[in-house]
């Protein structure tokens, strides 16, 4: 930490806080890239439903599953998920199915 004499403030050598500056960005980059990695390592993984897999693929991609069941993105939905086709049609079913179902009113509580 210097001192300016004209201004009697305390501060960090401009280089120090480039260095600081680098070093920040070097760190966010990191964590950017883990966490694309760990992205990527979800939404094929085993452990998630393929809907949870497909969402995060969706997420990653920043599209929405293709409502037509010939499209040719499914495949690479598939793909990009480790799933098979027919699972991916499944979910885009349960999507059709989920929208068609009228929303049930809140029944407020009886007093």
């Amino acid at each position: 930490m210097a001192f300016d004499p004209l201004t009697h403030d305390r501060h960090e050598p401009s280089g120090d806080r480039m260095m600081d500056h680098r070093a920040r960005i070097a760190q966010e980059e990191s964590e950017r890239a883990e966490r694309k990695q760990r992205e990527l390592l979800e939404q094929s993984s085993e452990r998630n439903t393929p809907a949870e897999r497909i969402r995060i693929w969706e997420r990653r991609h920043a599209l929405t599953l293709p409502r037509a069941t010939n499209h040719p993105l499914l495949a690479i939905v598939a793909a990009g998920t480790n799933l098979a086709l027919h699972q991916v049609n499944e979910e885009q079913e349960r999507r059709l199915a989920a929208r068609s179902q009228p929303a049930t009113p809140v029944t407020p509580p009886a007093i």
